[in-house]
C-alpha cells in the first residue's frame, strides 16, 4: 500500500470518527480554488458524501481562474457547493476605511469569509474543517480567527509539497495543481511572493528543523540559505501564538488550558 493511500486512510478514519463524536453529522468548508481547500473537499466527500457542503466566497478581489477552478473542481467529483460572497462586507469597510493596507484588507478579508462560513455552519448544523497546512501553520501563514479557525484540520500535519502529492493521488483537476498558491487576498497576491522562497524551498528547511531536528549550522551545511533559515526560524517562534488558544491569567486552582485539561470526547 502507497504512502498517500495510507495517509487518505487515516485522515478519512480521523474526520469519520472526530466528527461523529460530537453527535453533528454534517460538515462545511470553504472552496477557494486552491490546492488545500480541494484536497479537504475530496477527503470530506470520501467519509459525508451530500453532507459535505462547500462554499465559495470570493470578493472583487478574487480571480475569476480562482472560481473557474473551483467549479470545475465540484462538476467533476460532484461536489455540493454554494456561493456566498463577502463583496459587500468587505467593500463597505473599504469605504469607510480608505487607509486601508495589503495587510489589513487580507485579514479582513480572511475574517469575514469564517465569520460567514461559521455562520453557514449553525445554519446546517455542520462542523467547520480547515484547511491550513503544516507550512502555513509553522510559518504563521495565516489569519488568527480567519482561516486558521475551524474546528478540525485533517491536513495540518502535512507540508505544503506533501498537500500537492496528495491532491496528485486523490485526482484534483490539474489546473488546480499546477496554479500559483495565492489567497486572492488582494490583487496580484502571491503566498511565494509573500514568504520570499517557494513551498519546496521552504519545507526543505522546515522539515530538517521541525522534524529532523538539526541544529542551524547542520542545515546550514547542507548548502541551504542561512538567510531562510533565520527568517523560518524567527517565524515559527514569533507565530506561536497563533497555535495556540488564547493564553488565560490563572488565578483559580483550576483553570482552562492550564490544569483542566480533557479530551474532546469525555462523556458524563
Amino acid at each position: 500500500m502507497q504512502k498517500y493511500e495510507l495517509i487518505t486512510e487515516h485522515l478519512c478514519c480521523f474526520l469519520d470518527d472526530e466528527v461523529r463524536k460530537t453527535g453533528i453529522q454534517n460538515v462545511v468548508l470553504g472552496l477557494s480554488g486552491g490546492v488545500d481547500s480541494a484536497v479537504v473537499a475530496l477527503l470530506a466527500q470520501r467519509v459525508f458524501k451530500e453532507k459535505l457542503l462547500c462554499v465559495m466566497m470570493p470578493s472583487h478581489y478574487s480571480s475569476q481562474s480562482s472560481l473557474d477552478d473551483a467549479k470545475e473542481l465540484c462538476d467533476a467529483f460532484g461536489l455540493r457547493v454554494i456561493t456566498a460572497s463577502i463583496e459587500g462586507m468587505l467593500s463597505v469597510y473599504e469605504e469607510q476605511n480608505p487607509d486601508m493596507d495589503n495587510l489589513r484588507r487580507g485579514n479582513l478579508s480572511a475574517r469575514l469569509r469564517m465569520a460567514t462560513i461559521f455562520d453557514i455552519s449553525a445554519k446546517e448544523r455542520a462542523l467547520v474543517l480547515g484547511t491550513s497546512n503544516k507550512s502555513e501553520l509553522m510559518l504563521g501563514y495565516g489569519t488568527l480567527y480567519g482561516d486558521l479557525a475551524s474546528a478540525l484540520n485533517p491536513i495540518g500535519d502535512l507540508y505544503k509539497s506533501e498537500v500537492y502529492e496528495l491532491a496528485e493521488y486523490l485526482g484534483v483537476t490539474e489546473t488546480i495543481i499546477h496554479k500559483a498558491p495565492s489567497a486572492d487576498l488582494w490583487h496580484g497576491q502571491s503566498d511565494e511572493a509573500d514568504l520570499g522562497y517557494s513551498y519546496a524551498e521552504l519545507d526543505a528547511v522546515l522539515k530538517l528543523y521541525v522534524e529532523e531536528r538539526l541544529s542551524k549550522e547542520e542545515i546550514v551545511a547542507q548548502g541551504h540559505s542561512k538567510e531562510m533559515l533565520e527568517m523560518i526560524i524567527e517565524r515559527i517562534f514569533r507565530n506561536q501564538f497563533k497555535r495556540k488558544m488564547p493564553l488565560i491569567a490563572k488565578l483559580t486552582s483550576r483553570t482552562i488550558n492550564h490544569d483542566f485539561n480533557y479530551p474532546r470526547d469525555i462523556r458524563l
